[in-house]
């Protein structure tokens, strides 16, 4: 017997490989020391730090993968797996450094394989990290014919007198919202829930028949569009207003109620005015759908907003002008005030 009888081909996983390093080559950075090939990866903390802490996040895409599968899109699910470690350390005011992927299936397909580590390279790139390591197994029984599973690891820095933490913000502040590129990578459970009552089944001619309202993509290009990556824009606001900026928040899993008072003293909630941005046609045809009432909306879903940015409010409108430079679509969606009682932190009204 050999190994390729038991399932595993450790010719493909070879050639894989091969494949692989062109695309990681291109998000080299100088402080890349070892990278692709080696038993660990090496990487040397950039120099102009003085007094640098190290900032890891660790994610997956989720059941996103599910309609990756279904539809055949296997290019973009590895932006949505960089971004959703790279977005969340991004918020404690960290640049990220590095990447290193997981890729799992029951028996590999090089081509597949190399369309989603295309897409990772390409999220290392967008967010100007290196590629630097993973991990690619096959595992005969464990998953479906046709099916893989995706986990990421970012590392990145930031001064330690220049953490972002809730303990910088204050009553008064201003909340900007950045607008999200879709459902990004959080409650797809409920999405292709939906989907499915609506469409029949989850397939590319199933979803195409559907069209959204005033919306000229497809539907099937609509749910997969790939997670926004904010590391560029953030990053440049920081440099610029990084004392005006005092807390971050990326709208994942918990959608907005869940994930602002993460970054919100017990003293202080966050009120936001749900008619100062628009829920995208998307999210409103899904909801339609589902008849999903709005508070599970907002406990599911970023509902439009991707990653929220708490100001002083004597900057909002610099670090607002500044981020629309950017390239982002930025609202002015609420503010910090003091809390009453037992009231939840995140009020949206």
């Amino acid at each position: 017997m050999t190994y390729r009888d038991a399932g595993v081909d450790i010719d493909a996983g070879d050639a894989l490989v091969d494949r692989i390093k062109p695309l990681a080559k291109r998000t080299i950075r100088p402080e890349v020391l070892a990278g692709i090939g080696g038993f660990g990866a090496l990487f040397e903390v950039p120099k102009k730090y003085q007094a640098p802490v190290l900032v890891s996040g660790t994610d997956g895409v989720g059941t996103k993968l599910k309609l990756a599968f279904s539809l055949s899109r296997h290019d973009t699910v590895g932006i949505d797996l960089v971004a959703m470690s790279v977005n969340d350390i991004l918020v404690q005011g960290a640049e990220p450094l590095f990447f290193l992927d997981y890729f799992a299936c029951g028996h590999l397909s090089v081509d597949i394989a190399e369309r989603v580590v295309g897409g990772i390279a390409r999220g290392c790139e967008l967010s100007g990290c290196a590629l630097i390591g993973g991990e690619t197994a096959e595992m005969p029984g464990m998953y479906p014919e046709g099916e893989y599973d995706l986990a990421g690891f970012a590392v990145g820095v930031v001064e330690k007198n220049e953490i972002l933490n809730s303990q910088h913000v204050a009553a008064g502040d201003v909340v900007l919202g950045l607008a999200s590129s879709g459902f990004h990578s959080n409650g797809y459970s409920l999405v292709r829930k939906v989907l499915l009552h609506a469409c029949g089944e989850l397939s590319v001619n199933a979803l195409n028949q559907v069209r959204i309202p005033n919306v000229s993509e497809s539907l099937a290009d609509l749910v997969m569009a790939p997670t926004k990556l904010y590391v560029k824009s953030i990053l440049s606001a920081l440099d610029q207003y990084r004392g005006a900026i005092t807390a971050m928040a990326h709208i994942t899993g918990g959608g907005l109620i869940g994930n602002l008072p993460r970054v919100c003293p017990e003293h202080l909630i966050v009120c936001l005015n749900k008619n100062s941005w628009t829920l995208p046609p998307l999210m409103k045809w899904v909801q339609g759908q589902g008849s999903i009432p709005e508070e599970e909306m907002h406990r599911v879903f970023n509902c439009g907003i991707g990653m929220a940015v708490i100001v002083r409010a004597t900057q909002a409108e610099a670090v607002a002008a500044h981020l629309t430079a950017q390239g982002e679509t930025v609202y002015r969606i609420g503010e910090v005030r003091m809390r009453q009682g037992t009231e939840a932190q995140t009020q949206i009204v």
